[in-house]
């Protein structure tokens, strides 16, 4: 099972000098992949049609203020590193223009000359909505398979040509292609979020999901999947969590996944290895306060998860 780890990306940390030197230290320590993610903004109103419903009373979390765009992270990633591989956890296409976020994803790929893997969501903020995206937020959904088709046409072959009610590709040359193609994963854990892994993704992106849970969505991922005519087997999962910063603490009655001692987030670890997951990817961004605290968990978690992952 493969590790990778959350660039620093919001205001904790300097833009002009975390990302390079984090993507860095991770290639250096052995990390399989970085990853950056997507917040355009920070509503100072957060209640209402405007809080952040998953989270307790809807405030939402100060990792999410001030957050350097994705595509910017990826690219100063890929210009650092020369073999850890490239991914976002999560992008918004519904908040993008689906051409053009399709072909700079194809360009940081071409560039890179390695893989890079695209972790996708609907999004969730009426906010972000409101300001940028080229439709309603209920077509959320709609976007994102509009998305998921538009790229599929500009990542593959010479003439691309598209054509929706929307937006039209005459025959044309489009690129630089990717180096390698790009598996799409996508986030979400209600029944429609999950139907489109099933039909359409490479994988499913879960966040925090417990290793039972995850084994047991997988299964009937798979078997959704092969209802729609494609390989179960091929379907795959990586998945993000944030393991508890209390790395001492001993057994707690009901202790959370993720949560507690090294040895126990270890056998969390391990059981999603059990489960099928290919990838976990740690959320260093939400643990750290500073660029120092980031590396100094950077080592500790590979030092910590160097019997459940393979290493470099």
């Amino acid at each position: 099972m493969r590790i990778g780890v959350t660039l620093p990306q919001n205001w904790k940390f300097d833009p002009a000098t975390d990302v390079a030197r984090a993507a860095r230290e991770a290639e250096d320590l052995g990390y399989d992949s970085v990853w950056a993610w997507e917040r355009l903004l920070f509503p100072q109103d957060q209640t209402g049609i405007h809080s952040l419903t998953e989270y307790g009373d809807g405030t939402w979390p100060d990792d999410y203020r001030k957050v350097l765009d994705p595509l910017v992270t990826m690219s100063v990633a890929a210009a650092v590193t020369n073999r850890v591989a490239i991914g976002s956890s999560v992008i918004v296409p519904p908040l993008h223009m689906p051409y053009r976020l399709a072909n700079s994803l194809a360009a940081i790929a071409a560039v890179s000359g390695r893989q890079v893997v695209a972790g996708l969501g609907t999004g969730w903020s009426v906010d972000e909505f409101a300001a940028t995206a080229p439709r309603p937020f209920k077509e959320r959904g709609a976007a994102l398979d509009e998305f998921l088709d538009v790229a599929a046409a500009v990542w593959g072959p010479d003439p691309v040509s598209f054509e929706n009610e929307r937006y039209r590709v005459w025959p044309a040359e489009t690129g630089p292609k990717p180096a390698e193609p790009i598996p799409v994963f996508l986030g979400g854990w209600g029944r429609r979020a999950l139907d489109r892994v099933a039909r359409r993704a490479d994988g499913w992106l879960p966040v925090m999901v417990p290793p039972a849970q995850v084994a047991e969505t997988m299964r009937s991922l798979r078997k959704q999947a092969e209802q729609h005519g494609r390989d179960p087997e091929a379907l795959r999962c990586i998945i993000l969590v944030a393991p508890g910063t209390e790395m001492d603490r001993g057994e707690t009655a009901e202790r959370a996944p993720y949560q507690g001692t090294p040895e126990q987030i270890r056998a969390d670890i391990a059981a999603l290895a059990d489960a099928g997951v290919e990838e976990v990817v740690i959320a260093l961004h939400a643990l750290a306060g500073d660029i120092t605290q980031y590396g100094e968990l950077l080592e500790q978690f590979r030092t910590e998860l160097s019997g459940v992952a393979g290493s470099r």
